[in-house]
């Protein structure tokens, strides 16, 4: 992966382990069509906002995995996105593109072998279950519970923003402040697919 131009020690740092990061890398490598795809769509419609967004996880994504260049590289379209720059737009799309398919040639070998799952890594729908459980204790006050479950939680392979989230809400848990806790769940809820 460092071969690849990964920043290997961030992304783990980002990810948590080195089981999680390989998972991580596996995941970016195994989305690329999906998400070109959708860059190019986006971008041909002039569908800026779903643009925007796009670019935006994809610049998390890059960030989450090492790949701190390409991060820069979609983060100056996500800025171009949000301000109409569509001259800046149609002359960095094709190029931020064309290393984004280099890195992910560069990761055939990591992407093309037997999934990763860390030990402690949830599914979706676990993790949506999870959420549930944690609403309600924190609904209930049940301070042992909350900080158990949002432990379990972050077994999920949330993206950069939302893993950042989930660690602001076990810090209102550690400080009783269970409303903000709550509000900030819900919000990472909605990117658990």
């Amino acid at each position: 992966m460092k071969e690849a131009g990964l920043d290997t020690q961030a992304g783990i740092s980002y990810t948590g382990n080195t089981e999680k990061y390989v998972s991580a890398v596996q995941r970016f490598y195994k989305n690329y069509e999906k998400n070109r795809t959708k860059v190019e769509e986006y971008f041909a419609a002039k569908d800026y906002e779903s643009y925007m967004i796009t670019v935006h996880a994809l610049k998390s994504n890059a960030k989450m995995i090492g790949a701190t260049i390409l991060s820069g590289y979609f983060e100056s379209l996500e800025n171009a996105a949000r301000e109409r720059e569509t001259a800046t737009m149609e002359e960095l799309t094709p190029l931020v593109l064309k290393d984004y398919a280099a890195l992910i040639e560069k990761l055939k070998p990591i992407g093309e072998i037997e999934d990763v799952k860390a030990a402690d890594e949830i599914t979706g729908e676990e993790a949506k279950k999870t959420v549930e459980k944690l609403l309600a204790a924190l609904d209930d006050f049940d301070d042992e519970e909350a900080k158990k479950l949002a432990g379990v939680l972050s077994g999920y392979p949330f993206r950069l923003t939302q893993a950042t989230k989930l660690k602001e809400a076990a810090a209102f848990i550690e400080d009783f402040m269970y409303d903000e806790a709550a509000d900030m769940i819900r919000q990472i809820a909605t990117a658990i697919e």
